[in-house]
């Protein structure tokens, strides 16, 4: 049983269930990725999102967990990292994705090579509510 999510989990969810289309935005971004194929589990430690990517493009977000779905990597973080993230200037050591895991506020586990190989999309497509200001609560 996962715990009910406060006001910083529920923008935080609000945030990346809207990345998709973020991202339908970001033609360049796509043609980036497009090389990607991977499913994966993005979002809070306790309220993440299965995220399916073919050829650069999100074409699957569904909240976690559902039963006897895979997955090649996770990356998920406290919400209160996200937010921080997705500020137009975070602080120092909250603005990239693997210093929020040497933080200890970010978790990557599993497969990391699709991870890895597209990290410069990964960081790119999770930053896309902060360049649109779309995360961060008043």
């Amino acid at each position: 049983m996962t715990p009910s999510p406060t006001a910083s989990d529920a923008a935080v969810i609000e945030a990346f269930a809207g990345i998709p289309g973020l991202l339908e935005r970001a033609p360049a971004l796509i043609a980036r990725g497009r090389a990607l194929d991977c499913e994966c589990l993005l979002g809070t430690l306790d309220h993440p999102f299965h995220i399916s990517i073919r050829s650069g493009r999100i074409v699957d977000l569904t909240p976690a967990p559902v039963l006897m779905r895979s997955w090649r990597f996770s990356y998920r973080a406290t919400a209160a990292a996200w937010l921080e993230y997705w500020k137009p200037a975070p602080k120092p050591g909250w603005h990239d994705l693997l210093a929020l895991t040497k933080l200890e506020q970010a978790a990557l586990e599993g497969d990391l090579h699709p991870f890895m190989t597209h990290l410069q999309y990964f960081k790119d497509v999770l930053a896309l509510p902060r360049r649109h200001g779309s995360a961060v609560p008043a």
